[in-house]
């Protein structure tokens, strides 16, 4: 698409100027006009080179982040709730946004509206770059009329998402931390410190007792072929990162991650969290219970979870009630299934998952501020029992020597 150099005068008189991608140089003159603005002069323009952008763009990089979408959710509501209109809003954020490739999807999405489509086509026609449940809320606020609702509620639960990611990130750096210095100390002893140890009882001509014995053979086999076991493993972290990339891979490492010591319990209820908060808000926005859970479905970004949501869905669709077909996922807690249950006699689904979302994000609060301590234990152990490998394997044939001294 071609890029336009425009000069026009706004609704208060004052001289604008920029650049745009339009069909032609009448849709771009139809497209200012439409934002209140008066075209003066429109010229074709050659499009400046980014080069870094291009490469971006090319290995797949710049994806829009939570603060991206969130920036983006707040200024609709901002400008809906003003009564600007969508077109022109949506122009103004195409042109103030950093994000390179939300703003060329933004750019699409002004292109697709001024043809006529809704803001939610528009928006599902730009690939993975919105997720499901945004769409679909969307969808519902423009059906409804209450499209800066739609956006300020999207809006709350990407906030909260982002929150939930960002303690789970502080919670596990020191973990992380830990973990890569034993690696590294192990790393370290096995290339240098046990091959000049091993020169000394080599000279003493002493008979090794075994655990020393291991840690030589580990130590010059690592010295031998540390080439070939990097190479090998970085074939393997290669490997399992595209594994986990196919359908099967993922679905079967998303059910493993709920299953991992102290971490899997947190993960599994930050999941229930997102499932209620989600299902929560497609119930009181008015998305019809099928198409809320399959909305939901692909909101919980878990494969595994996501399949029980949708034999939900089809239990659903058979007949069954809600409370029953949660029941037969076998994935809910008592708390979430007696909520259902009680949601539905009283036909407040909506507020007592929104009590429920709110009980577990506060439960996962709790066990990040904690998860330091909870795993600290796990690492203690774990230096403990090098140093005692160091110690029987090092310090033994030491005390030998002095003992050989002595006489």
């Amino acid at each position: 698409m071609p890029l336009y150099a425009y000069r026009a005068r706004n609704s208060r008189g004052d001289s604008i100027k920029g650049e745009i991608d339009a069909a032609s140089a009448d849709a771009l003159a139809t497209q200012l006009i439409n934002s209140g603005s008066t075209p003066i002069d429109i010229r074709e323009t050659q499009p400046k080179r980014d080069s870094w952008g291009e490469l971006q763009r090319r290995l797949g990089a710049g994806k829009p982040q939570l603060e991206d979408l969130i920036l983006f959710c707040r200024q609709m509501y901002t400008l809906t709730r003003s009564g600007v209109p969508i077109i022109r809003g949506i122009t103004g954020l195409a042109d103030t946004t950093r994000n390179i490739v939300l703003a060329e999807a933004l750019k699409k999405i002004l292109i697709e509206l001024e043809s006529g489509r809704e803001l939610s086509s528009a928006m599902s026609a730009q690939g993975l770059l919105f997720s499901p449940l945004m769409i679909s809320m969307v969808r519902v606020g423009e059906n409804t009329g209450k499209l800066d609702i739609a956006f300020q509620q999207l809006a709350q639960y990407l906030e909260m998402e982002r929150d939930t990611r960002n303690r789970i990130k502080a919670a596990m750096r020191y973990p992380s931390f830990v973990v890569v210095a034993i690696m590294a100390a192990i790393g370290i002893v096995n290339v240098f410190v046990i091959p000049a140890f091993a020169k000394v009882f080599e000279g003493m001509r002493l008979e090794l007792p075994w655990q020393t014995r291991l840690l030589i053979g580990l130590s010059d086999f690592t010295v031998a072929f540390w080439p070939y076991m990097l190479g090998l493993g970085i074939a393997a972290a290669v490997g399992a990162n595209y594994y986990i990339k196919t359908p099967n891979g993922k679905y079967r490492w998303d059910r493993a991650k709920l299953r991992i010591p102290v971490v899997g319990g947190i993960i599994n209820r930050a999941l229930l969290a997102r499932f209620a908060r989600s299902f929560a808000m497609a119930s009181k926005s008015g998305v019809p219970l099928i198409q809320g859970l399959t909305v939901v479905a692909r909101a919980v970004d878990n494969d595994f979870v996501a399949e029980k949501i949708l034999s939900m869905r089809n239990g659903i669709e058979r007949g069954d009630s809600l409370t029953r077909t949660a029941i037969a996922t076998g994935m809910f807690t008592p708390l979430v299934l007696q909520m259902l249950s009680v949601g539905e006699e009283t036909g407040a689904v909506d507020e007592m998952l929104d009590e429920v979302a709110g009980f577990y994000e506060r439960e996962v609060d709790y066990d990040l501020k904690n998860l330091s301590q909870a795993i600290e234990p796990i690492l203690i152990i774990a230096v403990g029992i090098l140093v005692l490998i160091l110690a029987l394997g090092v310090f033994l044939p030491m005390w030998d020597i002095t003992q050989l001294a002595r006489r």
